[in-house]
């Protein structure tokens, strides 16, 4: 029977048992448990933040740290068009204005020389998004943040462990969220968190995050919020898997360089950018982009059909229909944006990937690819 390498697989196999059993054995499994404190301080002091509020899942997280800014309504939130549409929801479900930018043709990310010519009046904050572990050139736009007085949201998801000129993702903004999907370099099944320096932006979040119930009046609700806690039991995994997030990037490292060695020869495909001036990939993902005469669709069924996960790139923004029923991006147009959504896919990445499945997904790709 052949067997299958799935894009993603974690590894839960340092302390993630002991630290369940332990939950379980006490009884602390909802929200209230201690794990959720200890995790929050530990993701904190990694990062180098003041604080970290736990929510349950990465979506939850940009709607809290957005809404927390408390902009004014219809303000507009300048945004990559090429990211998840969590990030894009956040906004509008502020009652927010989304503003599109285009890639960049090499890292992947927001495109921060045209973001200035996006920046009107009515512009309150920028949401810088890192793309498959590779950080957004943060300086350019901290000094536009500066200039226009905006407020800067950093969706570092995919960089956890990732730094900026010698300074952690997570770090680089006003407030900052990660996620703790499966495939995030940690995980806690569903998860996330949200980062601030600011004390009131963290008791606003916390509030939000807990259905705004007050401190001495518990049941009486002068604002609406949500319930997006975190239980015990997601903070007993996280902790366990935070205490290895070292060990974790350097596989991630060692694969994207391997991927490389390995398929740099091949002239049908673009790599990740391994460097540039201001980071070091960490490789959340392998990402790979086709040349034009090269249809992603069919690579992709091909390399299923032996035995090799994949996945898509994001779709942008631009091209949602659901955001097109909501008059929203009529007529616009991002080409590098687009270019990646129709020609990437990342192979497999996941943390529990052996040499051996990097070899023989090389192998796979290289095979497919001598098609054409």
């Amino acid at each position: 029977m052949k067997t299958f390498i799935p894009v993603n697989e974690p590894l839960l196999n340092g302390n993630e048992k002991k630290y369940l059993l332990e939950a379980i054995e006490t009884g602390w499994i909802s929200s209230e448990g201690p794990f959720v404190k200890q995790f929050e301080d530990s993701f904190s002091g990694y990062t180098g933040r003041k604080y970290a509020i736990a929510v349950c899942n990465g979506t939850v997280a940009l709607e809290t740290a957005v809404r927390a800014l408390n902009l004014d309504k219809n303000s507009e939130v300048i945004m990559p068009s090429f990211t998840i549409i969590s990030c894009a929801l956040a906004v509008l479900r502020a009652g927010l204005k989304p503003v599109l930018v285009d890639s960049d043709p090499i890292t992947w990310n927001m495109d921060v020389n045209r973001i200035e010519s996006k920046i009107t009046s009515k512009t309150k904050a920028i949401m810088a998004v890192h793309i498959y572990g590779m950080p957004v050139d943060m300086e350019p736009v901290i000094k536009l943040a500066e200039k226009y007085g905006l407020k800067i949201i950093e969706d570092a998801a995919e960089a956890l462990g990732q730094t900026y000129k010698g300074k952690k993702c997570g770090n680089l903004a006003d407030i900052s969220i990660f996620s703790f999907y499966p495939n995030k370099h940690i995980t806690t099944g569903e998860g996330g968190m949200i980062l601030t320096n600011d004390p009131g932006l963290a008791d606003k979040c916390r509030s939000l995050r807990n259905l705004c119930f007050q401190p001495k009046k518990r049941f009486l609700h002068e604002e609406l919020g949500h319930n997006f806690r975190m239980t015990n039991l997601q903070a007993a995994v996280g902790l366990a898997q935070l205490e290895r997030i070292e060990e974790f990037i350097e596989i991630k490292c060692s694969m994207g360089k391997k991927y490389t060695k390995l398929l740099q020869d091949i002239s049908l495909i673009q790599l990740p950018a391994h460097k540039t001036g201001y980071a070091e990939n960490i490789y959340w993902v392998y990402g790979i982009l086709l040349k034009p005469e090269i249809s992603s669709d069919v690579v992709m069924q091909k390399l299923k059909e032996k035995g090799i996960g994949t996945r898509p790139f994001f779709i942008g923004m631009h091209e949602q229909p659901v955001f097109h029923k909501m008059g929203l991006f009529s007529g616009e147009k991002y080409p590098i944006a687009e270019n990646l959504a129709k020609k990437g896919f990342y192979i497999p990445s996941g943390l529990a990937l052996t040499q051996e499945q990097i070899l023989i997904t090389s192998q796979k790709i290289r095979e497919v690819l001598n098609e054409w």
